[in-house]
Protein backbone atom coordinates (compact mmCIF):
# COMPACT_ATOMS: atom_id res chain seq x y z
CA UNK A 1 0.00 0.00 0.00
CA UNK A 2 1.77 3.14 -1.14
CA UNK A 3 0.22 5.20 1.59
CA UNK A 4 -0.68 4.79 5.60
CA UNK A 5 -1.86 7.02 7.38
CA UNK A 6 -1.42 4.89 10.78
CA UNK A 7 2.30 5.54 9.55
CA UNK A 8 2.76 8.58 8.23
CA UNK A 9 0.56 11.48 9.88
CA UNK A 10 3.01 12.61 13.21
CA UNK A 11 6.13 10.84 11.25
CA UNK A 12 9.63 12.13 12.00
CA UNK A 13 11.66 13.12 9.03
CA UNK A 14 14.67 14.20 10.32
CA UNK A 15 16.88 17.33 10.78
CA UNK A 16 19.13 18.46 7.80
CA UNK A 17 21.82 20.90 8.92
CA UNK A 18 22.89 23.46 5.92
CA UNK A 19 24.20 26.92 5.33
CA UNK A 20 23.85 30.02 2.38
CA UNK A 21 25.88 32.84 1.47
CA UNK A 22 24.78 35.62 -0.53
CA UNK A 23 25.86 34.47 -3.60
CA UNK A 24 22.97 31.34 -3.12
CA UNK A 25 20.22 34.25 -2.25
CA UNK A 26 21.59 36.40 -5.68
CA UNK A 27 20.96 33.21 -7.23
CA UNK A 28 17.31 32.45 -5.87
CA UNK A 29 16.12 36.34 -6.61
CA UNK A 30 18.01 35.98 -10.38
CA UNK A 31 16.10 32.68 -10.70
CA UNK A 32 12.29 34.55 -9.89
CA UNK A 33 13.53 37.10 -12.58
CA UNK A 34 14.84 39.61 -10.72
CA UNK A 35 17.16 41.89 -12.08
CA UNK A 36 15.01 43.01 -14.67
CA UNK A 37 15.88 46.46 -14.89
CA UNK A 38 19.84 46.08 -13.45
CA UNK A 39 19.88 49.96 -12.89
CA UNK A 40 17.05 50.31 -10.70
CA UNK A 41 18.02 50.56 -7.04
CA UNK A 42 14.76 48.05 -5.76
CA UNK A 43 16.19 45.75 -7.73
CA UNK A 44 19.20 45.62 -6.72
CA UNK A 45 17.84 45.30 -3.32
CA UNK A 46 17.67 41.52 -4.50
CA UNK A 47 20.63 41.22 -6.92
CA UNK A 48 23.69 43.18 -5.63
CA UNK A 49 25.28 42.41 -2.30
CA UNK A 50 25.39 45.62 -1.18
CA UNK A 51 22.14 46.30 0.66
CA UNK A 52 21.13 42.77 -0.08
CA UNK A 53 17.94 41.96 1.42
CA UNK A 54 16.11 38.18 1.45
CA UNK A 55 12.99 37.30 0.37
CA UNK A 56 10.57 34.99 2.44
CA UNK A 57 10.31 32.46 -0.42
CA UNK A 58 14.08 31.73 -0.08
CA UNK A 59 13.25 29.24 2.87
CA UNK A 60 11.55 27.07 0.18
CA UNK A 61 15.58 25.93 -0.98
CA UNK A 62 17.80 27.33 1.09
CA UNK A 63 17.91 23.58 2.63
CA UNK A 64 18.58 22.19 -0.64
CA UNK A 65 20.77 24.47 -2.60
CA UNK A 66 23.55 21.27 -2.29
CA UNK A 67 21.02 18.72 -3.69
CA UNK A 68 21.70 17.83 -6.97
CA UNK A 69 20.04 14.14 -7.70
CA UNK A 70 16.11 14.51 -8.16
CA UNK A 71 13.83 14.23 -5.23
CA UNK A 72 12.16 11.10 -4.10
CA UNK A 73 8.65 11.25 -2.72
CA UNK A 74 8.99 8.29 0.02
CA UNK A 75 8.22 9.04 3.77
CA UNK A 76 7.33 6.63 6.62
CA UNK A 77 4.00 5.22 5.39
CA UNK A 78 4.35 7.07 2.31
CA UNK A 79 5.42 5.73 -1.42
CA UNK A 80 4.60 7.23 -4.40
CA UNK A 81 5.60 7.58 -8.02
CA UNK A 82 7.60 10.80 -8.90
CA UNK A 83 6.16 11.37 -12.32
CA UNK A 84 2.49 11.19 -10.11
CA UNK A 85 3.13 14.31 -7.86
CA UNK A 86 2.46 18.17 -8.09
CA UNK A 87 3.23 20.53 -5.13
CA UNK A 88 -0.66 21.36 -4.18
CA UNK A 89 0.15 24.05 -1.57
CA UNK A 90 3.31 26.27 -0.14
CA UNK A 91 3.20 28.76 3.25
CA UNK A 92 6.21 30.88 4.49
CA UNK A 93 6.34 32.58 7.47
CA UNK A 94 9.00 34.42 8.35
CA UNK A 95 10.10 34.95 12.27
CA UNK A 96 11.92 37.85 11.34
CA UNK A 97 14.01 39.37 8.46
CA UNK A 98 16.13 36.62 6.73
CA UNK A 99 19.87 36.85 6.99
CA UNK A 100 21.64 37.19 3.91
CA UNK A 101 24.22 34.49 5.30
CA UNK A 102 24.14 32.18 7.79
CA UNK A 103 23.52 28.75 9.24
CA UNK A 104 20.64 26.52 10.41
CA UNK A 105 18.97 23.15 11.33
CA UNK A 106 15.74 22.10 9.87
CA UNK A 107 13.50 19.78 11.69
CA UNK A 108 10.44 18.33 9.67
CA UNK A 109 7.67 16.25 10.48
CA UNK A 110 4.13 15.00 8.13
CA UNK A 111 1.67 16.38 10.72
CA UNK A 112 -1.06 15.48 8.28
CA UNK A 113 -2.74 13.01 5.40
CA UNK A 114 -5.69 13.65 3.68
CA UNK A 115 -7.97 11.31 1.13
CA UNK A 116 -9.41 13.83 -1.84
CA UNK A 117 -10.60 10.33 -3.32
CA UNK A 118 -8.75 10.22 -6.86
CA UNK A 119 -5.65 12.15 -5.01
CA UNK A 120 -4.12 11.75 -1.78
CA UNK A 121 -2.99 15.57 0.18
CA UNK A 122 0.61 15.04 2.63
CA UNK A 123 0.86 18.09 4.34
CA UNK A 124 4.84 18.60 5.70
CA UNK A 125 6.46 21.24 8.01
CA UNK A 126 9.78 22.30 8.30
CA UNK A 127 10.52 24.91 11.13
CA UNK A 128 14.06 26.43 10.69
CA UNK A 129 16.32 27.43 13.67
CA UNK A 130 19.78 29.55 13.33
CA UNK A 131 23.42 28.29 15.19
CA UNK A 132 22.00 30.64 18.76
CA UNK A 133 18.58 28.61 18.30
CA UNK A 134 15.99 31.54 17.45
CA UNK A 135 13.25 30.48 14.91
CA UNK A 136 13.98 31.65 11.16
CA UNK A 137 10.93 30.17 9.43
CA UNK A 138 8.18 27.84 9.50
CA UNK A 139 7.09 25.97 6.16
CA UNK A 140 4.24 24.24 5.29
CA UNK A 141 4.42 22.07 2.05
CA UNK A 142 1.01 20.18 0.28
CA UNK A 143 2.40 17.31 -1.62
CA UNK A 144 -1.15 16.61 -4.44
CA UNK A 145 -0.24 13.02 -5.21
CA UNK A 146 -2.87 12.13 -8.51
CA UNK A 147 -4.23 8.25 -8.16
CA UNK A 148 -3.22 7.81 -4.83
CA UNK A 149 -6.36 8.37 -2.85
CA UNK A 150 -9.34 5.95 -2.08
CA UNK A 151 -7.09 4.74 0.98
CA UNK A 152 -10.28 5.12 3.43
CA UNK A 153 -8.50 8.65 5.42
CA UNK A 154 -10.02 11.80 5.94
CA UNK A 155 -10.92 14.02 3.51
CA UNK A 156 -9.90 17.00 5.39
CA UNK A 157 -11.09 20.75 5.85
CA UNK A 158 -11.61 23.37 3.60
CA UNK A 159 -8.91 26.03 3.08
CA UNK A 160 -10.63 28.35 0.66
CA UNK A 161 -10.04 32.04 0.47
CA UNK A 162 -12.67 33.85 -1.47
CA UNK A 163 -11.33 36.86 -2.96
CA UNK A 164 -12.97 39.92 -1.85
CA UNK A 165 -15.67 41.06 -3.91
CA UNK A 166 -15.14 44.07 -6.27
CA UNK A 167 -12.07 45.41 -8.31
CA UNK A 168 -8.26 44.53 -7.40
CA UNK A 169 -6.61 47.20 -6.07
CA UNK A 170 -3.64 46.37 -8.26
CA UNK A 171 -3.54 44.25 -11.30
CA UNK A 172 0.21 42.86 -11.99
CA UNK A 173 1.51 41.46 -15.38
CA UNK A 174 4.80 39.39 -15.11
CA UNK A 175 6.56 38.17 -17.52
CA UNK A 176 8.54 34.52 -17.20
CA UNK A 177 11.34 33.74 -19.25
CA UNK A 178 11.95 30.69 -21.73
CA UNK A 179 14.61 29.12 -19.29
CA UNK A 180 13.14 30.23 -15.99
CA UNK A 181 12.79 26.41 -15.00
CA UNK A 182 16.00 25.93 -16.06
CA UNK A 183 17.47 28.45 -13.96
CA UNK A 184 15.04 27.87 -11.05
CA UNK A 185 16.47 24.32 -11.49
CA UNK A 186 20.23 25.14 -10.36
CA UNK A 187 18.55 26.28 -6.64
CA UNK A 188 18.31 22.68 -5.92
CA UNK A 189 14.85 20.86 -7.42
CA UNK A 190 16.09 18.76 -9.99
CA UNK A 191 12.82 16.94 -11.00
CA UNK A 192 13.07 16.20 -14.55
CA UNK A 193 9.31 17.23 -14.73
CA UNK A 194 10.55 20.77 -15.17
CA UNK A 195 13.69 20.20 -17.71
CA UNK A 196 13.16 16.67 -19.50
CA UNK A 197 10.31 16.83 -22.47
CA UNK A 198 10.11 12.89 -22.97
CA UNK A 199 9.60 12.89 -18.60
CA UNK A 200 6.59 15.80 -18.85
CA UNK A 201 4.96 14.16 -21.99
CA UNK A 202 4.83 10.81 -19.33
CA UNK A 203 3.51 12.95 -16.71
CA UNK A 204 0.72 14.09 -18.68
CA UNK A 205 2.11 17.70 -20.30
CA UNK A 206 2.97 18.98 -23.65
CA UNK A 207 6.50 20.39 -23.04
CA UNK A 208 8.54 20.75 -19.32
CA UNK A 209 6.26 23.12 -16.64
CA UNK A 210 7.73 26.05 -14.75
CA UNK A 211 8.28 24.90 -10.99
CA UNK A 212 5.54 25.91 -8.73
CA UNK A 213 7.69 27.57 -5.85
CA UNK A 214 9.17 29.34 -8.57
CA UNK A 215 5.95 31.09 -9.70
CA UNK A 216 5.44 31.39 -5.94
CA UNK A 217 8.36 33.13 -5.24
CA UNK A 218 7.95 35.04 -8.86
CA UNK A 219 4.20 36.12 -6.95
CA UNK A 220 5.65 36.81 -4.26
CA UNK A 221 8.06 39.17 -5.43
CA UNK A 222 5.58 40.70 -7.70
CA UNK A 223 3.11 41.88 -4.62
CA UNK A 224 6.43 42.79 -2.51
CA UNK A 225 7.39 45.45 -4.86
CA UNK A 226 3.53 46.54 -5.64
CA UNK A 227 2.25 46.81 -2.20
CA UNK A 228 5.68 46.78 0.27
CA UNK A 229 7.93 49.41 -1.87
CA UNK A 230 10.20 46.14 -2.79
CA UNK A 231 11.26 45.51 0.63
CA UNK A 232 11.26 41.85 1.41
CA UNK A 233 11.86 42.28 4.78
CA UNK A 234 8.18 43.81 5.26
CA UNK A 235 6.66 40.32 4.28
CA UNK A 236 5.41 38.42 7.57
CA UNK A 237 4.27 35.14 5.64
CA UNK A 238 2.70 33.89 1.92
CA UNK A 239 0.76 31.39 1.24
CA UNK A 240 -1.15 30.10 -1.74
CA UNK A 241 -1.95 26.92 -3.33
CA UNK A 242 -1.15 25.99 -7.22
CA UNK A 243 -4.05 25.63 -9.01
CA UNK A 244 -2.45 25.37 -12.47
CA UNK A 245 0.71 24.78 -14.63
CA UNK A 246 2.48 27.87 -15.60
CA UNK A 247 4.60 26.79 -19.14
CA UNK A 248 8.20 28.65 -19.30
CA UNK A 249 7.61 32.12 -21.14
CA UNK A 250 3.93 32.39 -20.05
CA UNK A 251 2.99 36.07 -18.34
CA UNK A 252 1.16 35.55 -14.86
CA UNK A 253 -1.58 37.95 -14.45
CA UNK A 254 -1.66 39.07 -10.33
CA UNK A 255 -4.84 40.39 -9.10
CA UNK A 256 -4.32 41.90 -5.82
CA UNK A 257 -7.23 43.24 -2.64
CA UNK A 258 -5.98 44.80 -0.34
CA UNK A 259 -7.75 44.12 3.28
CA UNK A 260 -7.06 45.38 7.01
CA UNK A 261 -3.83 43.07 7.63
CA UNK A 262 -3.38 41.28 4.48
CA UNK A 263 -3.10 41.09 0.70
CA UNK A 264 -5.80 38.80 -0.95
CA UNK A 265 -4.23 37.34 -4.24
CA UNK A 266 -4.90 35.07 -7.27
CA UNK A 267 -2.48 34.28 -10.17
CA UNK A 268 -3.86 33.57 -13.98
CA UNK A 269 -2.42 32.81 -17.04
CA UNK A 270 -3.99 36.00 -19.22
CA UNK A 271 -3.23 34.14 -22.95
CA UNK A 272 -5.01 31.17 -21.68
CA UNK A 273 -8.27 32.81 -21.06
CA UNK A 274 -6.96 33.66 -17.47
CA UNK A 275 -6.47 30.16 -16.68
CA UNK A 276 -5.50 29.66 -12.71
CA UNK A 277 -2.42 29.15 -11.58
CA UNK A 278 -2.47 30.33 -7.80
CA UNK A 279 -5.58 30.58 -5.65
CA UNK A 280 -6.67 30.81 -2.11
CA UNK A 281 -3.33 32.86 -1.73
CA UNK A 282 -2.60 35.72 1.42
CA UNK A 283 0.15 37.73 1.66
CA UNK A 284 0.64 39.26 5.05
CA UNK A 285 2.89 42.33 6.01
CA UNK A 286 5.06 42.27 9.15
CA UNK A 287 3.67 44.43 11.77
Amino acid sequence: MPIDPAVAIGAELGEVAFAWTPSDVLLYHLALGAGADPTSERELRYTYEQDLRVLPTFATVAANLRVFDPPAVSFPGVDIDLAKVLHGKQEVIAHGPIPVSGKAVAHSRIVDVFDKGKAAVIVQETEAVGEDGSPLWTSRSTIFARGEGGFGGERGPSDRVEPPSGEPDAVIDTPTLPQQALLYRLCGDRNPLHADPEFARRAGFDTPILHGLCTYGVVAKAVTDAFLDGDPTRVGSFAAKFAGVVYPGETLRTRVWREEDRLVVATTIPSRDDAPVLADAILTPRP
